[in-house]
């Protein structure tokens, strides 16, 4: 798990990436503020959708581990916590399809604008990355693909 900056109004806020080993994306959130709260949330979130990680890489931030910290001892679990900055590549380089996207466009004027297009470009990058298989979707392009999900969650 890692988290990149995102410019909101001209403040820059936080947005929370996780994937796994083998780049598959497993959760993401974007947060006004880097702290003990913040972080316990992204992994709440993350835990309620993809179960309990075996292992948790980040860096050395110190919200970060104490929020994992305290959900080990909460739960009472054993999850092996790595702080490296060289075994994150992995999401660092995921990180890169965000930021493509996002320079272009000089930040985002609200808080709730940037959730929802972020929550967008992390949805194409899922289906990039074959995440996302609906039935009745296998063979069709990317574009073709996102139509048949948003047709999905609004019928014409």
């Amino acid at each position: 798990m890692d988290e990149t900056y995102i410019l909101v109004k001209g403040v820059w806020k936080y947005f929370y990436r996780a994937v796994d080993k083998v780049d598959k994306t497993k959760d993401f959130l974007l947060t006004a503020k880097r702290d003990k709260k913040a972080a316990m949330r992204f992994f709440a979130k993350a835990m309620q959708a993809n179960g309990l990680p075996e292992k948790v890489t980040m860096y050395k931030s110190g919200a970060n581990k104490s929020a994992i910290d305290q959900i080990i001892e909460d739960k009472d679990i054993a999850v092996d916590v790595r702080q490296n900055k060289y075994l994150n590549n992995i999401v660092e380089q995921d990180h890169r399809a965000v930021k493509r996207k996002n320079r272009p466009m000089l930040g985002f004027k609200s808080f709730r604008a940037a959730a929802d297009v972020l929550a967008g470009i992390e949805l194409i990058h899922m289906i990039r990355k074959d995440q996302m298989a609906m039935p009745g979707c296998e063979g069709l392009s990317f574009a073709d693909q996102f139509y048949a999900l948003a047709k999905q969650i609004r019928p014409e």
